[in-house]
């Protein structure tokens, strides 16, 4: 098939993704079964020969941190041998991004492949839906895509991280050998619920009578929660702060980049106490010590399971596992950091690594743009004292972004000089690097969809300033 028709093919799969609802882009997102189907799921993975089935899952949930965690975890598994499938969301410039196998993304003639096999199960469960049924979403689509894909694929292991809340993802059809939640915080409130218990028991509807749970919730109020469910579950619970822990040593700031941090792992298992010293993150901050840890101790749950997971494969994986966006430096001189916090928890992780890791930076520029239903001004209040520029923007491929004029009039609130506000990310690169020393820091953050847009901007300008070659002179 000639390249011109395999592209034909691969823009009809995405426009037929695109026509489905996606919750991650609407001005409204509903939470309720009728939106969130799970009947229709099962259905739909039934009428797929149940691929799920074909491999181990481990199940990723939580506030903050449930990507890096179960980046971690995918990362290790392969550097002990283990085919690895790892399902993310949302992605920054391709869907490919989210299912990955073994460090590797989905190419687009396999996407096109993995479409056309869905295209007339979910057409004829169109056709045959009751009418107080909603159609499956872009999310389903993609999740039943990714279990599809691992099962072709041969993977032994598939790491699954969940969208949002947890009871009712389209993740949540599986059963999985381990079931992980990493964090719990105010995120999604309107669908979750106002209160940590609310929340946490959102996020607990992951949790699978008699499947091994691991939880890095610490706080009182979400933890309780995660105990009663597993509870009435009976499901075995290794928590943070009571069945393992670690010490987090941050990395020297240094000229070309800051240093790996490293953290010493314990785990108790009954009299048993075993001790990791100094293993290297490939992901800065001291938030990534905490996920590195529940890592550690689903990755100890595996093996407890048979799981073959030599330590020196672990300390591997956790040194080279990358993970786009999460305080990722891509530029220098000035370093530029891009990084997709989007509520007040991540964002105060986000700081405390700027500071522990880019301290020398003489002047920080910020450039926010953000979502609507976040906690905006809890974000801001926390933001932008710390930085000596402000720059508010809006991303262009989200209906759901916040006017930059609204931004800034929530920051006076805050700051006693004068924002700057930029229509799109391209004027907002630009505002920030006109001006910006070799010396200076620049921070993107606030959405993914900021982080992706922003990155989409500083390749077009690197091309688009790249040297020309020279050509010879003629003789």
């Amino acid at each position: 098939m000639d390249r011109t028709s395999e592209h034909e093919r691969h823009q009809a799969a995405l426009a037929f993704l695109f026509d489905r609802i996606d919750y991650e882009r609407a001005l409204f997102v509903p939470y309720g079964e009728r939106e969130f189907r799970l009947e229709g799921m099962r259905e739909l993975l039934l009428r797929l020969g149940d691929p799920q089935e074909r491999f181990s899952i481990i199940h990723v949930a939580g506030t903050k941190g449930k990507g890096s965690t179960a980046a971690m975890i995918a990362a290790a598994l392969f550097a002990a041998g283990h085919r690895t499938g790892l399902y993310s969301s949302p992605h920054l410039q391709r869907i490919e991004e989210r299912l990955a196998i073994d460090g590797e993304n989905c190419s687009a003639a396999e996407l096109t492949s993995l479409v056309e096999t869905l295209r007339p199960i979910v057409a004829d469960m169109d056709e045959h839906r009751r009418s107080d049924e909603a159609r499956l979403t872009y999310f389903d689509l993609i999740t039943a895509m990714a279990l599809v894909h691992f099962a072709r694929r041969g993977v032994r292991f598939a790491v699954l991280e969940v969208g949002m809340g947890g009871r009712l993802d389209s993740t949540n059809v599986c059963r999985p050998a381990v079931s992980v939640i990493t964090s719990i915080s105010f995120d999604h409130t309107r669908q979750l619920g106002n209160t940590l218990t609310a929340i946490a028991r959102e996020k607990a509807g992951i949790v699978k009578h008699g499947v091994p749970v691991v939880s890095g919730v610490v706080e009182d109020e979400p933890r309780l929660e995660i105990e009663r469910v597993c509870r009435q579950a009976g499901s075995s619970l290794r928590q943070l702060g009571r069945d393992f822990n670690y010490h987090y040593t941050p990395p020297r700031t240094l000229e070309s980049g800051p240093a790996q941090g490293l953290i010493d792992f314990v785990s108790l298992d009954g009299d048993t106490k075993q001790v990791r010293v100094g293993l290297r993150l490939g992901l800065l901050g001291r938030h990534q010590g905490a996920n590195a840890a529940v890592a550690l101790a689903a990755l100890d749950e595996l093996a407890r399971q048979g799981c073959r997971l030599p330590d020196d494969a672990i300390r591997r994986g956790l040194a080279e596992v990358r993970w786009p966006a999460r305080v990722e430096v891509v530029g220098r001189r000035p370093t530029v950091v891009l990084d997709t916090a989007h509520n007040v928890a991540s964002i105060a992780a986000l700081l405390a690594t700027l500071d522990e890791s880019f301290g020398a930076a003489h002047e920080r520029v910020l450039v926010f743009a953000t979502t609507r239903e976040k906690e905006i001004r809890g974000m801001l209040e926390l933001l932008v004292p710390r930085f000596d520029r402000v720059i508010f923007t809006r991303y262009q491929n989200n209906p759901r972004g916040v006017p930059p004029e609204e931004l800034a009039e929530i920051a006076h609130d805050f700051i006693d000089r004068e924002s700057q506000v930029c229509s799109d990310p391209a004027s907002a690169w630009e505002a920030a690097s006109a001006t910006a020393a070799e010396d200076d820091l620049i921070c993107v953050t606030g959405s993914f969809f900021i982080a992706a847009e922003m990155r989409e901007q500083m390749e077009s300008f690197s091309r688009s300033h790249a040297p020309r070659p020279v050509s010879p002179s003629p003789a």
